[in-house]
């Protein structure tokens, strides 16, 4: 596996845009404290992305013609690394960059490109993604919602759950049967685009522990869309929607998650005057993982400007990075643990109490771990 990552580096141009970015995120977030950038890419914040897309920093990816900034990937990297890192609140366009708009210039029609593009470029188009069921989890191949073809388009029926910011999206790609049955398998599978406005869809938000709604269960009763609803060719839904999850799974947001309450306990070190050999086993063992992660995630950003599809790659890296991810909350929480006489501010506390409660998810959004093992022993031929 790891023969196949080659060193990469970021161009040397990218730095005047990180400069850029890092001047204007300071000047957009300034006020928001440890808890609030805690969530990361689930922070939504329309105004912001709004802020985003009049600098022409939304579809860094995606050809001029539709309103794109054709950077390239390494670009997207370099943004995506300084929103995650400073805990920007970049949840309301992110799917729709990162995932929705490339699989709509990869898969979808002329049309397609230029009316969902341009929308998604300027920050006006917000897009959720449905794959999981109630009765399938991360078996995707076992879905059951079913767009049926009919004299108007494609007729829907069925439900999806775990749908991040459904009832903030406009619209959502959905992988549903149109045609055969659950035990077909990959067989009959399309994706479609859903108006989420439209009559028969009703979307309820799921309340997590943390008191937060970042998930939605979606119902269609008797949604009927038109005939270009449909992305692709139809029956080719599972090729793409493995080509989505590349997307999805091969960028630094499996990284990054935590960083805000790393630089929270990072400070208060600084601040308190903390300093042991604790607390330097724990942040060098921080720095050191990441470290090895980041040069991994650049190998397979380099992969994709070079037009390959590093499916396999990406779910390694997004195991082992949710794995450093979920870790970090216990590593500080034992190192403050072995010094009971330091005096923790409210900020920290409520910080890490918050990615303790959300950790566990990070290694189910995107793929489960078991799932990611499986796509990753087939690529290495040990099934």
């Amino acid at each position: 596996m790891l023969d196949v990552l080659d060193l990469a580096y970021l161009p040397q141009e990218e730095n005047q845009f990180r400069g850029e970015l890092r001047a204007f995120i300071k000047e957009t977030t300034q006020e928001m404290d440890a808890y609030a950038r805690a969530r990361s890419w689930m922070g939504f914040d329309a105004g912001f992305s709004k802020k985003l897309a009049a600098k022409g920093w939304l579809g860094l990816t995606l050809p001029k013609q539709y309103g794109g900034a054709e950077k390239g990937y390494f670009s997207r990297f370099v943004l995506s690394e300084e929103l995650l890192g400073a805990g920007a609140p970049v949840s309301a366009h992110w799917i729709a960059d990162r995932q929705s708009g490339p699989l709509i210039l990869r898969y979808g029609t002329e049309a397609q490109k230029q009316f969902y593009l341009p929308k998604i470029c300027q920050g006006e188009a917000f897009f959720c993604i449905g794959m999981s069921e109630p009765d399938s989890g991360s078996d995707l191949a076992s879905i059951k919602t079913r767009a049926q073809k009919n004299d108007k388009g494609w007729l829907l029926n069925g439900s999806k759950i775990w749908t991040t910011n459904a009832h903030q999206s406009h619209y959502m790609i959905a992988l549903v049967r149109t045609s055969g049955e659950a035990g077909d398998r990959h067989k009959g599978l399309s994706q479609v685009i859903i108006d989420l406005s439209l009559p028969g869809v009703t979307v309820r938000p799921i309340v997590d522990v943390a008191g937060d709604a970042h998930f939605s269960e979606v119902f269609f009763t008797d949604v009927q869309l038109a005939d270009d609803a449909l992305i692709g060719n139809e029956g080719d839904g599972w090729e793409q929607v493995n080509a989505e999850l590349a997307f999805e799974r091969s960028g630094p947001e499996r990284i990054y998650s935590s960083m805000a309450l790393v630089e929270c306990f990072l400070k208060e070190c600084r601040q308190q005057g903390w300093q042991s050999e604790r607390v330097q086993v724990t942040l060098g063992g921080i720095v050191a993982r990441l470290a090895v992660l980041r040069t991994m995630s650049l190998a397979i950003t380099s992969k994709l400007a070079k037009g390959e599809n590093p499916s396999v790659e990406a779910s390694l890296v997004k195991d082992y990075g949710t794995g450093l991810e979920q870790d970090i909350s216990k590593l500080i929480a034992d190192c403050m643990g072995g010094h009971p006489e330091w005096t923790p501010s409210v900020e920290l506390i409520k910080t890490l109490a918050l990615v303790d409660q959300v950790c566990p998810s990070y290694s189910l959004r995107g793929g489960t771990r078991e799932i990611l093992r499986g796509i990753i022993a087939r690529g290495l031929g040990l099934r």
